[in-house]
């Protein structure tokens, strides 16, 4: 299948698989099949991390992310946050059920006093246990909400990203009950980010995979679309390689090369998962 192509304009983010596959949970929808016994993408050695954090800076990236898996699961990741925050602004993407009181503690003093601004993106997908575990497992619900009120005595106030897996989700009276939802957690100024279902990985066994017509051709796209792909600005790096975006990661044909260097150059939208970023606007970026 051949897409549309798409030009590398420059590097502006760094996604890096810290944890690879390796997670706590196994959500039904997830789009890498991440899980505790799921090691099809290794854990990375900090010195790789470090290493691509540091030619990501000299590319001059403006900011990173910390992906997985779960990336508090790493066994470094402290000294793995401090060493990305003395380059540019770091995001972790987390499920925060490894986020006790001692953690909630630390990652607010990384918020207050590093010289770069630190985030996190917490998942959650549903204002309810029963909505929400039932795609992310039994008890998770109640971890998750434990885990963001001790960040928010903490003084920290995560992005709180929810993903569209059921219809009623998508539409806004979802969008004010997850804000009050996180209010009523003792966020006094919650943030919320919706996201569309990626019809990959275990999505594919829990309600289906992409459709025939949901293909794209190989038509130029509008240039304001083509600017707002990822894939026009970021790059994913992986204990294998840099990947095109960490949507791919599982998927050999989507590795650019051993380094960022080699991996700055155009691509084209040839995988199916491409058509919800081009059609629905998925944008991974905060």
């Amino acid at each position: 299948m051949e897409g549309p192509r798409v030009s590398f304009r420059s590097l502006d983010t760094v996604w890096v698989q810290v944890t690879g596959t390796l997670c706590n949970i196994a959500c039904r929808h997830c789009f890498v099949s991440a899980g505790p016994k799921s090691d099809s993408l290794a854990v990375m050695p900090r010195a790789q991390v470090e290493a691509a954090l540091e030619e990501a800076a000299a590319l001059v990236a403006r900011d990173a992310y910390f992906t997985g898996g779960e990336p508090f699961l790493h066994p470094e990741i402290r000294d793995l946050v401090d060493v990305g925050l003395r380059w540019m602004p770091l995001t972790i993407l987390t499920n925060a059920l490894l986020i006790d009181e001692d953690l909630a503690g630390w990652i607010a003093s990384r918020f207050r006093e590093s010289r770069y601004s630190f985030d996190l993106r917490v998942s959650l997908d549903g204002t309810t246990a029963e909505r929400n575990d039932r795609v992310r497992g039994h008890g998770v619900f109640d971890g998750v909400v434990a885990a963001l009120g001790r960040l928010a005595r903490a003084g920290v106030s995560p992005v709180v990203t929810v993903v569209e897996h059921e219809e009623a989700l998508k539409a806004a009276e979802a969008r004010a009950a997850f804000t009050e939802f996180l209010r009523g957690l003792g966020l006094p100024h919650p943030r919320v980010k919706f996201l569309p279902l990626l019809r990959i990985g275990r999505e594919e066994r829990r309600s289906r995979g992409y459709l025939e017509r949901e293909a794209l051709g190989p038509e130029p796209l509008a240039p304001e679309i083509e600017e707002s792909l990822i894939c026009s600005s970021s790059r994913t790096v992986t204990a294998r390689g840099v990947m095109t975006c960490p949507i791919l990661v599982e998927v050999p044909e989507a590795r650019l090369g051993d380094s960022l260097h080699q991996a700055g150059r155009a691509i084209q939208l040839r995988w199916r998962a491409c058509h919800t970023c081009v059609v629905e606007g998925l944008r991974c970026a905060t």
